[in-house]
C-alpha cells in the first residue's frame, strides 16, 4: 500500500540518518535564542548583519502596516502592486547599479520564474554542480537542456559552451555557495557569456548587504557591469526582513515582468514588508562597522579552530563549514554542540554530496567574540573525544 511503502521510507531516513528535524523558537532570530524551553547560543542563521530583529527594522515595519495596512491584496498586476513597491524597486536598483529591479515574495520564486521567463526548449542552460536547489529546479522548469559543470570550473564550462549549438544559452551560478561559503569567478563566467553570447544569472542570495562596497553585493566587488548580466539579491538573509529582487537591463526587467509566472501569479507581498525593507536597504548601506566586526569573527574562528581530522573549508563569508564525512557522526556532533548549549545544524545529503556531512557554521555581526571562542573550544574538544 502507499502508506506503508512511505512508512518504510521514513524509516530508511531514519537509518541513514537523514531525517530532518524541526525546531521551533519562541524568541525573535539573534545569537541567543530559547527553543524548546532551552536557552542556546546560535551560529545557525542567515542574519549575518543581525537586522532581523533590529528595532529600527520593528519600527518600520509597524508604520508600514498602520500605512498600508497587512495584505496586499492582489497579484501586482491586478491591484497588489504599492507605491512603496515602486520605491523599493528603484532603491535596489540604485544601491546595485542596474536600470531596473523586481521584488519578488522569496528568493525561490524569484530563481524559479527568472531561467524559464529567459530560456525554453531547444536551448541550453549551463549550471555550476553546486548551484542551490532553487536555481536547479528553475533550470528544470525552463525545458532546455541542462548542462552542469563541475564546481567553479571555467575551463569546463568553456568546452561545453564550445560544444553547444544551442540557440540561447545561459548560464547560471550561486555568487557565494551556501554549503560551501566559497565565492564564484564571476569576472570569468562573464567573459565566457560575452564570449558565447549567453545570459549570465547570478544568485547573490548569500553576498548582498555582506561583500561589495557598502555591501552592494559580488557583482559590484567585482565591478563588473553588462547588459547580458542578470542579477538576484534575497532579502531575508543579510537585509533581515523578506522576499528578493531581480536587477538588470530595463528591457530584461521588463521582460520578466511579463513572462515570470511566479511574479504574474501569486499575491503581492504585503506592503509593510517593502517600507521595512526601504530602511533595510539604508541600514546595510551604512553598515561597514557591522561588516568589519563580521569579517573579525570570521577570522578569530578560523584562528581559533584547531581541527586535525574534520576540514574547515577555506572560506571568506559568514558561512564556515566543518566537514565531517559520515551522515551519523555529524548528527551526534550537532546533538553534543546541542546539549552544550550551542545550536550548530547538521548537513547531510541531498542538500551537501554523499560523504560530505557537515557542520554549517553562520556568524553574525550580533555575536561576540566570547561567543565564538566558545564555539571553537567546544569543536576542538569534540573532535579530540570523536
Amino acid at each position: 500500500m502507499l502508506l506503508d511503502q512511505l512508512q518504510a521510507d521514513l524509516a530508511d531516513l531514519d537509518t541513514r540518518a537523514l531525517r530532518r528535524t524541526r525546531r521551533s523558537l519562541d524568541s525573535p532570530c539573534g545569537p541567543h535564542v530559547r527553543v524548546d524551553g532551552r536557552e542556546l547560543l546560535a551560529f545557525c542563521s542567515n542574519d549575518y548583519l543581525g537586522l532581523a530583529a533590529d528595532q529600527e527594522l520593528v519600527l518600520a515595519l509597524q508604520d508600514g502596516a498602520l500605512r498600508w495596512g497587512v495584505g496586499s491584496g492582489a497579484s501586482h498586476l491586478v491591484s497588489g502592486h504599492y507605491a512603496v513597491h515602486d520605491a523599493l524597486e528603484a532603491r535596489l536598483a540604485t544601491f546595485v547599479g542596474c536600470e531596473r529591479a523586481l521584488y519578488f515574495s522569496t528568493g525561490y520564486m524569484a530563481n524559479a520564474g527568472i531561467l524559464p521567463a529567459l530560456v525554453g526548449r531547444g536551448d541550453a542552460v549551463f549550471a555550476d554542480r553546486l548551484n542551490h536547489a532553487s536555481l536547479i529546479d528553475g533550470a528544470l522548469l525552463t525545458r532546455a537542456d541542462v548542462h552542469r559543470y563541475p564546481h567553479v570550473d571555467l575551463v569546463a564550462l568553456e568546452r561545453m559552451l564550445a560544444s553547444s549549438d544551442a540557440r540561447r544559452k545561459l548560464i547560471v551560478t550561486d555568487s557565494v555557495f551556501s554549503m560551501d561559503g566559497d565565492v564564484a569567478p564571476l569576472a570569468g563566467l562573464l567573459a565566457l557569456a560575452e564570449r558565447f553570447d549567453a545570459w549570465l544569472v547570478v544568485d547573490d542570495a548569500h553576498g548582498f548587504g555582506v561583500l561589495g562596497p557598502q555591501g552592494r553585493g559580488t557583482v559590484a566587488e567585482a565591478a563588473l557591469a553588462s547588459w547580458r548580466l542578470i542579477y538576484m539579491g534575497t532579502l531575508g538573509k543579510a537585509a533581515g526582513v523578506a522576499g528578493a529582487f531581480v536587477a538588470g537591463h530595463a528591457d530584461v526587467i521588463e521582460w520578466l515582468l511579463q513572462r515570470a509566472r511566479t511574479y504574474i501569479f501569486t499575491t503581492g507581498a504585503p506592503p509593510a514588508v517593502a517600507q521595512a525593507l526601504l530602511k533595510s536597504v539604508d541600514l546595510i548601506e551604512a553598515g561597514d562597522a557591522r561588516r568589519s566586526h563580521l569579517a573579525g569573527l570570521i577570522a578569530q574562528l578560523q584562528s581559533e579552530l584547531r581541527l586535525r581530522r574534520w576540514q574547515v573549508l577555506p572560506s571568506r563569508t559568514p558561512i564556515q563549514p566543518v566537514v565531517i564525512g559520515d551522515n551519523a557522526e555529524t548528527v551526534a556532533v550537532a546533538r553534543a554542540l546541542w546539549d552544550d548549549g550551542l545550536w550548530v545544524p547538521a548537513i547531510r545529503p541531498p542538500t551537501v554530496p554523499a560523504g560530505s556531512a557537515r557542520l554549517r557554521i553562520t556568524l553574525s555581526t550580533s555575536h561576540t567574540q566570547h561567543d565564538v571562542t566558545r564555539l571553537a573550544h567546544a569543536l576542538n574538544e569534540l573532535e579530540t573525544r570523536a
